[in-house]
């Protein structure tokens, strides 16, 4: 057996413990540098950034609604107006299971899916501690029923906000219009930070056209958070500026008369101040209760306004597109007077029907055994239609174009309103365009009288019968008269003008026949001449829904409802001083001296009634 013996190198271990410490003196000194470098670029190169970093962690800047502007109308009512209500919130952050409380809220207050659907939306885009509202205008009886109830409720409260509210109800639906909850769209097209906080917007007419000055601009507060975000106090305040208060230049009892004037007939009622272009009346019939848009229309009531055959959320006003029938005569004829085309007392034969030559087929005057001659007075005051088609084979549908075209039509009239509709002026180009097909000679013709492819909506025979009472000056139709802060009041949209050059005897020709219209024993819209003492200058219309074959005669009383021929008039009054132009249009009336005249004579009456 042999012993064997392990002989210790000191030497090697101390050099391999004195590197072990030079390698660990070398990462401590390397390590306390990049810890002192640092330190250097906080303290120092980065400290203005990170302070900011650290500042952001405590401060947030929270946003503060301005209140919306009021809307009045020239006499100072009330139109649209912010109303206290009470409204049903939830904050999520307090609300230990925000699905169920949801579901028990939903049974308790018959809250439709769609309400519900909308606070998740809104949810979702709010810090969990901002107390979001769910419902909004409850009622007593919902009030009553949650109040029962509230200790079981953790994190939904009642609270006090101000609404949107439209005491005029449908009277203004379409000219006011409403404002309704901000949907994803809009959000993202909205400037982020004057629409912070902020959860409705103008959806229609004066409200949306103008959104920006009704809304105000938005104020900001910086409030201390801690470090779940939730606010502990207030250290600064940027107040929030009001919205602008619109003042119109509508009249709502006018508008009242023209909206009530028009009975059970689907329609619309325009009426202009002459000398400025300020709209008096801007009466859509049917109109709809805006003011549950503000709150959430439930799905039922919407889609019932939708599909009723009335068409209640339509503005016909603005929109509505119809041929002008007969009330384009008087600027037929006064194209034929400033073309030279006729004079005023030339005499054209109507037999009861004119034909092109070589031609067949009969245009009919709406009198079957026609007017015998008649000069433009004549043809005015009666309406003779073959007059007019004579005429306007004489002018050629270029110099009618281009004559139309001067008065507005085939345009739009540059109203402070979206969604106005040009209407259709028909041409040559146009026909070829819109149908890939020649004009016609027959196309010419009935263009004469109103009808074809000729469409106007009410706005644009408003405010061309202002130009023509105007004698050829040209104004811009505008609703807002003047926009008034705490700060200051300035004026409405500037009303673009121009004028028609027209010879003075021409426009006292084709004026005088207006005047017969209403005030001659043979005048189509003679009814309405009673009990007032100025004159008013009229021209009635019918125009066509369904076409007529040859040789059938049309018998209002065989035909449905819909289908039969709308009612029209314009007019403008006193003749001597004009003051107001009013175009009516009243669907399926049959004719414009029984149906439409006397609601533009009602509110011409009441208006001229109200002046000095």
């Amino acid at each position: 057996m042999s012993n064997s013996f392990y002989v210790k190198d000191n030497s090697v271990e101390t050099r391999l413990f004195f590197n072990r410490i030079v390698a660990a003196f070398i990462v401590i000194i390397l390590l306390t540098s990049g810890l002192i470098v640092r330190l250097i670029y906080l303290q120092i190169v980065g400290h203005e950034h990170y302070a900011s970093l650290a500042k952001d962690n405590s401060i947030k800047i929270m946003p503060i609604v301005p209140s919306r502007g009021m809307i009045y109308d020239r006499n100072g009512k009330i139109l649209a107006e912010n109303r206290s209500s009470y409204s049903l919130e939830i904050i999520p952050e307090q609300t230990p299971n925000i699905d169920d409380t949801l579901k028990r809220l939903q049974v308790l207050l018959d809250i439709p899916d769609e309400k519900i659907d909308a606070y998740q939306k809104q949810r979702k885009r709010q810090k969990p501690f901002t107390s979001t509202p769910l419902l909004i205008g409850l009622n007593d009886q919902e009030l009553a029923k949650f109040a029962v109830v509230r200790p079981y409720f953790p994190g939904v409260d009642i609270r006090t906000r101000l609404v949107r509210y439209y005491p005029y109800g449908e009277l203004t639906s379409h000219v006011v219009g409403y404002v309704g909850r901000i949907n994803e769209t809009e959000l993202k097209e909205l400037p982020v930070a004057e629409y912070r906080g902020s959860s409705h917007i103008g959806k229609l007419g004066i409200e949306s056209a103008y959104e920006v000055e009704l809304h105000g601009k938005t104020g900001y507060a910086e409030i201390e958070t801690n470090v779940q975000a939730r606010p502990l106090n207030t250290l600064s305040e940027n107040n929030a500026y009001a919205g602008s208060d619109l003042y119109l230049t509508l009249d709502i009892d006018l508008q009242k008369t023209a909206y009530e004037a028009l009975g059970n007939y689907n329609g619309a009622v325009v009426a202009l101040d002459i000398k400025t272009g300020g709209v008096l009346a801007f009466a859509s019939r049917p109109g709809f209760d805006p003011n549950p848009f503000v709150v959430g229309i439930d799905n039922a009531s919407y889609q019932a306004l939708q599909g009723s055959e009335n068409q209640p959320l339509y503005n016909r006003a603005l929109r509505g597109l119809y041929p002008p029938g007969s009330t384009m005569k008087p600027f037929i004829a006064l194209a034929g007077l400033e073309y030279d085309t006729i004079n005023a007392q030339q005499k054209l034969f109507c037999p009861g029907y004119y034909q092109l030559p070589g031609v067949s087929h009969k245009y009919r005057d709406w009198k079957r055994g026609g007017h015998g001659s008649v000069n433009l007075n004549q043809a005015i005051t009666e309406s003779c239609d073959v007059y007019f088609y004579r005429l306007a084979s004489m002018l050629g549908i270029d110099n009618l174009h281009a004559f139309l075209q001067k008065f507005g039509f085939g345009e739009k009239s540059g109203i402070d309103l979206l969604g106005e509709k040009p209407g259709i002026l028909p041409s040559r180009e146009w026909k070829l365009a819109q149908k890939n097909r020649v004009w016609y000679p027959g196309d010419t013709l009935i263009t004469g009288i109103g009808q074809g492819y000729h469409q106007v909506t009410p706005l644009q025979l408003a405010r061309a019968t202002a130009t023509l009472a105007n004698r050829g000056n040209i104004v811009t139709p505008f609703l807002v008269d003047r926009l008034v802060t705490a700060k200051e009041t300035r004026p409405g949209p500037e009303a673009h003008k121009g004028s028609i050059p027209l010879k003075s005897a021409n426009i006292n020709s084709v004026i005088e026949g207006m005047v017969n219209v209403v005030h001659s024993q043979h005048g189509t819209a003679k009814g309405i001449n009673k009990n007032i003492a100025y004159q008013i200058a009229g021209k009635t219309g019918t125009a066509q829904v369904m076409g007529i074959k040859q040789n059938a005669r049309y018998n209002e009383n065989e035909i449905d409802f819909k289908y039969r021929d709308h009612a029209l008039f314009i007019a403008f009054a006193p003749v001597d001083n004009p003051k107001i132009a009013v175009a009516v249009i009243a669907e399926n009336g049959g004719h414009g001296g029984s149906v439409a005249a006397p609601i533009a004579g009602a509110v011409i009456k009441q208006y001229l009634k109200e002046q000095p």
